[in-house]
C-alpha cells in the first residue's frame, strides 16, 4: 500500500459517528429536517441530506471517490425513485470535506453541470470552517430554488413526500 493510500485510509478511519453527531447536533438536525419539509411544500421534488464521517473500507481499498459513494447512496436511499424523477441527494463526506450533489434525470435535464458546481463551490467555505449546518442550509436553499423553478406545485397541490425529510448521518 503506498503512503497516500495509507494516509487516506487512516484519515477515514479516524472519523466516526461521533464526528457526524458533533458536526450536526440534535437541534441542527431538527432545523435541517424542517427546512427540507418546508422546501418540499413548494415543489414536487424530494431532497435528501446525507452526512458521512468516512468512506467504507471497501471504497478506500479501491480508491473510490466521494462522488462514487454519493451516487451509490443516491440509489440505496431510493432518491432516484420519485414520481417526477426529481429527487436530489446532498452528500457531505467529513473526512475529505467533500460535497456532492446528485440529482435525478428529471431535474438534471434543466440544470447544467456548471450550475451544480457553483452550488457546491458556494457551500465549500462553510464546510471548511466547520459550519456544517450553514453549508447544508445553503445547499437546501439552492436546490429548493431550482426545484421551485422547474417543478412548482400549483396552489393547494400537495407534495406526497416520497422520501424522509430528516438528514441521514452515517
Amino acid at each position: 500500500m503506498n503512503d497516500n493510500r495509507l494516509l487516506r485510509v487512516l484519515r477515514h478511519r479516524w472519523f466516526d459517528d461521533s464526528d457526524t453527531r458533533r458536526a450536526l447536533g440534535p437541534e441542527a438536525l431538527r432545523r435541517l429536517q424542517q427546512r427540507v419539509a418546508g422546501s418540499e411544500r413548494k415543489h414536487s421534488g424530494e431532497i435528501r441530506v446525507c452526512v458521512e464521517a468516512g468512506l467504507p473500507l471497501s471504497y478506500l481499498w479501491r480508491k473510490a471517490s466521494a462522488r462514487e459513494r454519493a451516487v451509490t447512496l443516491f440509489g440505496k436511499l431510493r432518491v432516484w425513485d420519485t414520481a417526477h424523477n426529481n429527487g436530489v441527494l446532498i452528500y457531505l463526506l467529513l473526512a475529505e470535506h467533500a460535497i456532492e450533489i446528485v440529482a435525478d434525470r428529471g431535474l438534471n435535464a434543466h440544470v447544467s453541470p456548471a450550475q451544480w458546481a457553483a452550488i457546491v463551490a458556494s457551500m465549500r467555505d462553510a464546510f471548511r470552517a466547520r459550519r456544517h449546518e450553514e453549508g447544508l442550509n445553503a445547499a437546501i436553499d439552492a436546490v429548493d430554488a431550482l426545484l421551485r423553478q422547474h417543478y412548482p406545485l400549483a396552489a393547494g397541490q400537495p407534495n406526497p413526500n416520497e422520501l424522509p425529510d430528516e438528514p441521514l448521518l452515517r
